[in-house]
C-alpha cells in the first residue's frame, strides 16, 4: 500500500478509536488533525516547529494550534507520529 494511503487508513482508525474511548475531537481540532495527517503523509513525521510553515501558518501557526489543543498538543503530535506512520 502506498505510504499516503497507509497514513490515511491509520488516521481513520486512530480517530475512530479516539471517539470510541470517549475523547472525541471538535470540528476545529479535526481540521487541524487533517492538516497534520497530510503533512505526515508527505514528510513522514511532524515536529512542533513545523507549525510555523505552510499550510499551518496560514491558519494561525503554532499559536493557533496551541489554542486549539492546549496542553494536549505534544501528546497529540507524538501519537500521530507514532500511529500514522506505523
Amino acid at each position: 500500500m502506498p505510504y499516503p494511503e497507509r497514513v490515511q487508513a491509520n488516521f481513520t482508525a486512530w480517530l475512530e478509536q479516539r471517539q470510541e474511548s470517549g475523547k472525541p475531537f471538535t470540528a476545529e481540532q479535526v481540521r487541524w488533525l487533517e492538516m497534520i495527517r497530510d503533512h505526515i503523509a508527505a514528510n513522514l513525521s511532524i515536529e512542533i516547529d513545523d507549525f510555523e510553515y505552510a499550510p499551518f501558518n496560514r491558519e494561525g501557526g503554532l499559536g493557533k494550534v496551541h489554542q486549539v489543543f492546549g496542553m494536549e498538543l505534544p501528546n497529540v503530535v507524538e501519537a500521530l507520529n507514532r500511529d500514522l506512520a506505523a
